[in-house]
């Protein structure tokens, strides 16, 4: 099985978290924390930078890593690093998803999450308490 090496941010401001919608793709309308693929010669923060700057137009400060989640789709093997993020500029301007939401700790669960970022929500909510 092919595995996707995918970074991920949990962008986090006055306590509340922002998540994605995607708007494209075999997984379109599920919710997700922004990121995506890291390429050849990049470290996964620079990749989380990267990509938050292409698909939300915005800069970040990436902070502390939250886990490495592992999770097996039918077709592929997902690996994703999640970080701790702050918005440093930028509006976060939906560029490739649907829509995005700031949810608080207890709104967590208010979204349909990806199968895989779903593993990050139970860390989040202690961590926002």
């Amino acid at each position: 099985m092919k595995t996707v090496n995918v970074v991920a941010a949990v962008i986090r401001h006055e306590n509340k978290i922002f998540a994605t919608q995607r708007g494209y793709g075999e997984f379109k309308d599920g919710w997700e924390f922004p990121g995506g693929k890291v390429e050849p010669g990049e470290t996964a923060q620079e990749a989380l930078a990267r990509e938050i700057r292409e698909e939300l137009d915005t800069v970040i400060s990436v902070g502390e890593r939250l886990m490495r989640v592992e999770y097996d789709y039918p077709a592929f093997h997902l690996s994703m690093d999640c970080f701790w993020a702050e918005v440093v500029s930028g509006d976060l301007v939906l560029k490739e998803h649907e829509a995005a939401r700031w949810l608080s700790g207890d709104e967590l669960y208010t979204v349909e999450w990806l199968p895989a970022d779903l593993e990050l929500i139970e860390i989040i909510q202690k961590a926002l308490r």
